[in-house]
Order: C-alpha cells, then sequence, then structure tokens
C-alpha cells in the first residue's frame, strides 16, 4: 500500500480552538503537549492555547476515581471560557502496559487478575469517562478532533501472534468505545471527528522492555509530530476510524 504523507498543508480549514492533552506526563503525551504549544505561537494557529491535564497536574485525573473527571471537566471548561474559546482538540494519551501490577502475559498461565484490571482501568475505562464528561466540551459547530492513543496489538484482525491479553484487550475495548462514541458525536456536532490512533513503537518508557532489533523506533517529538500531522489531515468522513501514525487504516 502505498504510503499516505500527511502535511499541515492537507489539513482542513479550522476554526481557532483550544487544545487539550490529557496524559501529558507520559513520554508521548509530553511530546504531543511541546508540539501543539509551540505551534501554538505561529500566526493563525488552530490551537492558540493549549492545557494539560494528567496524574500530577493541577487538578490531577485518577482514572480509578470519577469526581476527579468531573472536577478536571469543570476546570477545563473555565480554561475555555478564560481564553473565550471552545474545545477543538481533546488528546488522550495515557497508557498502561507494564509497572509494578505486572507484565503483559506471555500464556494464559500467566493471567493475573490485578493485572487484567488494571489494564482496562487506564486504558479502556478512564478514557470511556474522559468521553463522559469531556465530549460536552467539544465546539458544537466548526471542526473539533478527539483522539485517543491505542494500539495496533488492539486490533483483532491483525492479531497473529497471542500473548498480551490484557493489553491486547483492553486496548480492542478501547477501540469499539471510540467507534460508538463517534456515532453520538456526530449527531451533536457533524464536523466532528472521534478517532483512535496507533503511535508506532515510540522510545518512551512504556515501549522501551519490548522494543525489539529492527524495529522502526522514533522518538518522541516525531511521533508526536507525525500524529498531529495525521490527524489535521482527517475529515469528517474519517471520525470513528482506527488510523496509524501515517495515516493509514488499520484493521478493527
Amino acid at each position: 500500500m502505498k504510503k499516505q504523507s500527511v502535511t499541515q498543508a492537507d489539513a482542513p480549514a479550522a476554526p481557532a480552538g483550544l487544545a487539550l492533552v490529557i496524559g501529558a506526563g507520559g513520554g508521548l503525551g509530553a511530546a504531543l503537549l511541546a508540539q501543539l504549544s509551540g505551534a501554538a505561537s505561529a500566526p493563525g494557529a488552530a490551537y492558540p492555547a493549549v492545557r494539560a491535564l494528567g496524574r500530577a497536574s493541577e487538578p490531577a485525573i485518577d482514572y480509578d476515581d470519577e469526581a476527579s473527571l468531573a472536577v478536571a471537566a469543570k476546570w477545563a471548561a473555565s480554561q475555555c471560557a478564560e481564553v473565550g474559546l471552545p474545545l477543538r482538540l481533546l488528546l488522550v494519551a495515557s497508557g498502561f502496559l507494564h509497572g509494578r501490577q505486572g507484565q503483559p502475559e506471555r500464556s494464559l498461565a500467566q493471567l493475573d487478575a490485578g493485572y487484567l484490571r488494571h489494564a482496562f482501568a487506564v486504558n479502556a475505562i478512564g478514557p470511556a469517562l474522559v468521553m463522559k464528561h469531556f465530549f460536552p466540551l467539544l465546539a458544537a459547530q466548526g471542526r473539533c478532533v478527539a483522539g485517543f492513543l491505542s494500539a495496533r496489538v488492539g486490533s483483532i484482525g491483525d492479531n497473529a501472534l497471542g500473548g498480551w491479553y490484557g493489553y491486547r484487550a483492553s486496548k480492542a475495548a478501547l477501540n469499539q468505545l471510540v467507534k460508538t462514541a463517534s456515532i453520538e458525536l456526530a449527531r451533536r456536532n457533524r464536523q466532528a471527528i472521534c478517532v483512535a490512533l496507533h503511535p508506532g513503537t515510540v522510545a518512551t518508557s512504556l515501549s522501551q522492555p519490548f522494543a525489539k532489533t529492527g524495529l522502526a523506533v522514533r522518538p518522541a517529538d516525531v511521533a508526536a509530530a507525525e500524529l498531529l500531522a495525521v490527524l489535521a489531515g482527517l475529515n469528517a468522513q474519517d471520525t470513528g476510524s482506527f488510523r496509524d501514525y501515517r495515516g493509514q487504516p488499520v484493521p478493527w
């Protein structure tokens, strides 16, 4: 398949708005925030105001505490009111693969309830609650975008290797949530775009232990620029899709 080249020049005209990155404390989330913050100073920038939320922000987000998301959404609404701009870009860059809760499984014998619960809490339930509390803030008219970092291993059709049960299943759940939410969002704003994104293998703490020799591992700033270019090139007909960092569709 021919590689799709997406640039900011290809972007549909977008009215100005506020951009919000959730999960900005992670490697890729921080890179997305930096890219957007730098672009905000450019004349005619689509997102002249950029804000961030995460576990260490003020207010802080805790996916195990829905009340924290409600508080954070009220804060985001106040930021939109302060700058006089609606929310037009929502990026959810949070994700869990490994940590003190466990490692990705190689076989059924390694399944662990605690790891599974945490993977679903961070990769699916948390983003679903973000949709609940933050989607009402998205602009009701004109182009707006919600992008959620997923992973190719969450593709059911592309699964030929097995393993990684919790991560695969929780990202597949995220993909279904994105698809379903895109339908409801389009009823409110026909120009709204809601997509799942595969960033590829990025040099962050999430992927570092599993970055095999020969993989195209890219720096976080490069991956962030690629993802933002993909989002900029999408239109309303692309809502509800699953795209990789080159803009190509990923099988569900």
